[in-house]
């Protein structure tokens, strides 16, 4: 069998991660070596639950401290996020892309154009490992440019190695493990406190409409989601469009922004 010279550089690349397992630096370490091989512009490290995200590691921002769009994230927008749904949805491991996760309308929503694009830029990847409890611990790699089919390809050839190095990591993370995370925002009553009006309390399945409404999902993947008719889906955010008071998409998104700093 005969190795090349970058196959030798990424076993004992391996090897140095594997005796950092235990150490601070060991998530700037592993995307460091991860950067070798697959350009990308930010990176965080979170953990997936019914609960907020809880951040492992993340890249720093402009000036060197938080980068405030993804507080915001934290605060609320994880609840739009592709990833984040597709997680909550599909309990599976792996490398996904943004083409993979996305809802068909993703590009049109207020969460792209005010978040995304302005955070993550063009496109994500994200490497998935299920956990008990339905869980699922993510690194995610953002870009300014379109990740390639090749470096694509390259990174599903890694994820094996850096799957299992990022489950082994979670020993030495007991301290961010045994805290429960935030719960997530209940902003159903936050929603409705926001509103312009309130004729009567949003429903649990208006509130399910209108969130994959945000998130980027047309009417015929939301009744395909809930197993409801595309006319119903129509109903319910007439419904939703006439408790709250409003009349738009990007309405109801302002609101939902307002209703995570209620």
């Amino acid at each position: 069998m005969s190795l090349t010279l970058q196959d030798i550089a990424w076993h004992q690349a391996v090897g140095r991660l594997i005796e950092s397992l235990d150490r601070p630096g060991f998530w700037i370490a592993l995307v460091r070596l991860l950067e070798q091989y697959v350009p990308f512009d930010s990176w965080v490290v979170l953990l997936f639950s019914s609960s907020r995200p809880q951040v492992f590691a993340e890249c720093p921002g402009a000036g060197g401290g938080p980068d405030p769009l993804f507080q915001d994230y934290l605060r609320g927008l994880f609840q739009l996020d592709p990833f984040y749904i597709a997680s909550r949805e599909r309990h599976v491991g792996g490398l996904f892309r943004l083409a993979d996760v996305a809802p068909e309308c993703f590009e049109q929503t207020d969460y792209y154009q005010r978040y995304f694009r302005l955070n993550v830029v063009a496109d994500e990847v994200q490497l998935n490992v299920p956990l008990e409890g339905e869980r699922t611990l993510c690194l995610s790699l953002g870009s300014k440019q379109p990740f390639t089919s090749d470096q694509l390809a390259l990174l599903g050839l890694i994820q094996p190695w850096v799957a299992g190095l990022m489950r082994q990591r979670l020993a030495f993370e007991q301290e961010l493990m045994a805290s429960p995370p935030p719960p997530a925002p209940a902003w159903q009553e936050k929603l409705e406190a926001v509103g312009l009006q309130v004729e009567s309390t949003l429903t649990t399945r208006e509130l399910e409409v209108g969130k994959l409404m945000l998130s980027g999902c047309s009417s015929k993947e939301i009744a395909r989601k809930l197993a409801i008719s595309a006319e119903t889906v129509k109903v319910h955010r007439k419904h939703i469009y006439s408790k709250l008071g409003i009349k738009s998409q990007s309405e109801l998104f302002s609101l939902f922004l307002k209703a995570q700093e209620a």
